[in-house]
């Protein structure tokens, strides 16, 4: 692996790529006022644009949908790449040559060395495709021909096959310039008695590429009687090819997935095509192992951990099937998604259910889906003998901590009420309230630090806000600042309006609100996430310190995704002038915000004296007068002189 990418290349990467340029190469902007660009977003259907782009600032957000950020994040997010994948790609675009720290790492070999092995998997494809219209590749064509697959299909997933030959794959690579050593890295070559030999020979071929749409290993299918091998053999692990970080056909599915934010688990490459072919196009499969924890990131990745989403595991109706079905289900909490299964029927796998009945079957199946909540609830009861109250009680006791793990509360009633009738007993209050009582017994461990489970997420928003589970990172959605628990706030609300619009100033024209705006404290912004951006500001050095990089800054002071996002919502959005803003708008939105907060405080003030009375200490009644005194004097200076008076 490669060490972490040198800081100073990164900035050179962001600063050398401009947001606008990257982002009109997915959607069409067109100006947007003050210097911004809007367009059609593209994370989430709709019909006017709330999708701004600032170049100046180098920063993206959508006021329909919440997504935001710089350069590197956009190509993140609608590539759904990691944040290395991300800025190799842009520098790759900007001509940057990136070097590396840390782990060993050679600066300008092992990047050679990766993109050699790139190089090599997508010349052994076209020679795989080539060679699958040739005359011994005739069982090759016919087996997909049985199973439903013409011409276009095995074009369309690059389907190909290899030569029973010994060495046919590793003569063309040399001849392409790859070395010996590159052919046996790749996996595409194993040690022989002589030499290096062909690791794929006499099969059909499915590329298996990852996320970017590039090649990164095979699936072989033994074709023949006298193969010896396994029915399917896979590229070995190396340094491109991880089977527990793969999933086939993701670079076809993954954009259809993050749009319906449903993704569809098949056990196989035939059961992918079939699915693809038959419209479910949000079909993928693990390679050669069962699906773990890093297929599980790659998922929700995609799927942003919106609990709206869901997965659909499809599997045989038989033991084996079930059994993986039930694996599945311990994984269930990994996602914020709903998990779901589709048993197919007669022990048919999606290819063979598609050969047998047709397209519009392989859609139903997915369409009949049982949560899998449900499937495993009783898949547990019926191990036991309901028919005796011992049977009956060992039931409950099995099942029931399946129903509290439900993390929706209604949903979990209706399980509850659900499982009672399933098990016979009469008394269904009695079965709700022991699943309460388990799902508070869960509520509190994790409160003690146990693993937080679905649904804890951060401060609300109104109209245009961060909301819960939005965050950047895959996982749960961030857990809120000090003191941003509570209710949603609405801060688009008349009474949060003027300080969100010093907040957009400070943000995108700090000239104009400093040195004053620093010596406001956090204080004198009554919504607490306002609060938590003023402090982020100060810390980034507030904005007398204001230059090239201030912005970046400051969202890099974020004490989390929530934050960050709402900084990056105020640095977009556009201030409401319709002129352009000047030192005399910016010092109404000063006063504004100051007199409101000296209002508050005479407030508080009146209220500490008719709490003391007329029993209080004359020295501190004094003090307390004298401060209500000087507030109302310094009130009604702001009211008078205005900006003059800070």
């Amino acid at each position: 692996m490669a060490g972490r990418i040198n800081d100073d290349d990164v900035k050179a990467v962001r600063d050398a790529v401009p947001i606008d340029a990257v982002v009109s190469e997915y959607l069409q902007l067109r100006n947007g006022g003050g210097g911004n660009l809007k367009g059609l977003c593209p994370f989430h259907d709709e019909k006017s644009p709330s999708f701004q782009v600032s170049p100046s600032k180098g920063l993206f957000y959508c006021f329909g949908c919440q997504e935001g950020g710089d350069t590197v994040d956009f190509v993140m997010k609608i590539d759904h790449l990691s944040f290395a994948e991300t800025i190799e790609r842009l520098a790759s675009v900007a001509g940057i040559t990136l070097r590396y720290e840390e782990g060993g790492y050679t600066p300008g070999r092992q990047q050679g060395e990766r993109t050699r092995l790139v190089e090599a998997h997508k010349v052994a494809a076209q020679f795989y495709v080539e060679q699958l219209g040739s005359p011994e590749a005739e069982i090759g064509r016919a087996f997909l021909a049985e199973r439903g697959f013409d011409q276009a299909a095995a074009e369309h997933f690059g389907v190909g096959y290899s030569p029973a030959g010994w060495d046919h794959l590793i003569r063309f690579l040399r001849g392409r310039g790859f070395s010996d050593k590159e052919l046996l890295l790749s996996g595409l070559a194993q040690e022989g008695r002589r030499g290096p030999i062909d690791r794929f020979r006499g099969r059909l071929m499915w590329p298996i590429r990852d996320i970017t749409g590039e090649v990164i290993g095979f699936g072989a299918r033994k074709l023949r009687e006298d193969d010896n091998g396994p029915k399917y053999l896979n590229t070995p692990e190396t340094p491109l090819y991880r089977k527990s970080q793969v999933l086939y056909g993701i670079d076809l599915a993954k954009k259809e997935i993050a749009k319906s934010n449903r993704a569809v688990v098949v056990e196989g490459y035939t059961d992918v095509m079939a699915c693809h072919l038959a419209g479910v196009t949000t079909a993928i499969a693990t390679c050669g192992t069962a699906f773990a924890g890093e297929h599980i990131k790659i998922l929700r990745r995609l799927l942003m951990d919106n609990s709206g989403s869901e997965v659909v595991f499809t599997f045989d109706g038989d033991a084996a099937g079930q059994k993986a079905a039930l694996r599945a289900f311990e994984d269930d909490q990994k996602f914020a998604a709903e998990t779901s299964i589709a048993i197919t029927p007669g022990g048919m796998d999606p290819c063979e259910l598609r050969l047998a009945e047709g397209d519009t079957a392989v859609a139903q199946l997915v369409d009949s889906r049982t949560p899998l909540f449900a499937f495993a609830i009783r898949h547990v009861v019926s191990r036991h003998n309901l028919d005796t109250a011992e049977g009956r009680a060992a039931a409950l006791e099995a099942a029931a901590p399946i129903v509290a793990n439900i993390k929706n509360s209604s949903i979990q009633h209706e399980y509850a009420v659900a499982l009672a009738g399933m098990l016979g007993i009469l008394d269904t209050q009695f079965v709700v309230r022991r699943v309460g009582q388990l799902a508070r017994w869960n509520r509190e461990r994790g409160q003690r630090g146990g693993p937080p489970g679905r649904g804890n997420g951060s401060y609300g928003r109104g109209e245009g806000g961060p909301q819960p589970g939005r965050a950047g990172q895959p996982g749960a959605a961030p857990p809120a600042p000090p003191g941003l628990r509570g209710p949603a706030l609405n801060l688009r609300s008349p009474a949060h309006r003027v300080e969100r619009e010093l907040l957009k100033l400070a943000l995108q024209r700090p000239d104009l609100v400093a040195p004053a705006f620093d010596a406001y404290g956090a204080d004198e912004f009554t919504a607490p996430p306002y609060a938590v951006v003023r402090e982020v500001i100060a810390e980034a050095g507030g904005v007398a310190s204001a230059d090239k990089e201030y912005v970046a800054r400051v969202r890099e002071a974020a004490p989390d995704d929530t934050v960050r996002a709402l900084v990056t919502e105020l640095t977009v959005e556009p201030l409401h002038t319709r002129r352009d803003p000047d030192e005399i708008y910016a010092g109404v939105q000063l006063v504004a915000v100051r007199l409101a907060a000296v209002n508050q405080r005479i407030t508080e003030i009146r209220g500490t004296l008719q709490r003391l009375g007329p029993q209080a200490d004359p020295a501190h009644l004094a003090a307390v007068q004298n401060e209500l005194w000087v507030l109302q004097q310094y009130g009604q200076s702001l009211r008078e002189r205005g900006a003059a008076a800070l």
